[in-house]
């Protein structure tokens, strides 16, 4: 061949169609896609919500351990605090805190009077309070407290 028939062959155009070339969409395809797709989502989800609840589990954790050692110590301030207590409570202090800062002396024996408190007793259970009327008195109410 020469050089003109090969010059020749190439002017020609080859009208070649693909347009109408459509392509079916396989339906059993698309299904196993779409079961895919949504396995997959659930699988997606169940490993996201365990991962949020071993977030919580160790955040929990670490709350409670700030809880403890707070708890410790309020407990330690608590101890310090009752021990200030009976210390300013203790008689030989409030007796030395009189002598020297009020300028208190102490009593002879025959000077000092002792107070007893008497706690009173408990009435009992059904107990009837007498009242004194004078005349001229309405009469008084009955309580319904049973």
């Amino acid at each position: 061949m020469t050089r003109r028939a090969l010059d020749f062959e190439y002017a020609i155009k080859k009208d070649v169609r693909n347009n109408p070339i459509v392509r079916e969409i396989d339906e059993e395809r698309q299904r196993q896609l779409w079961r895919t797709a949504g396995i997959s989502a659930v699988l997606v989800i169940v490993v996201l919500f365990s991962a949020w609840q071993t977030l919580e589990l160790v955040l929990h954790g670490y709350e409670v351990q700030r809880l403890e050692r707070e708890r410790a110590s309020e407990e330690e301030v608590n101890r310090h605090l009752r021990l200030e207590i009976e210390t300013l409570r203790s008689p030989k202090r409030i007796e030395e805190m009189a002598i020297k800062t009020l300028k208190l002396v102490a009593p002879d024996r025959d000077q000092a009077i002792v107070i007893e408190r008497v706690t009173p007793a408990a009435p009992p259970g059904k107990s009837v309070v007498a009242l004194r009327r004078t005349q001229g008195d309405p009469e008084p109410r009955r309580s319904s407290s049973r």
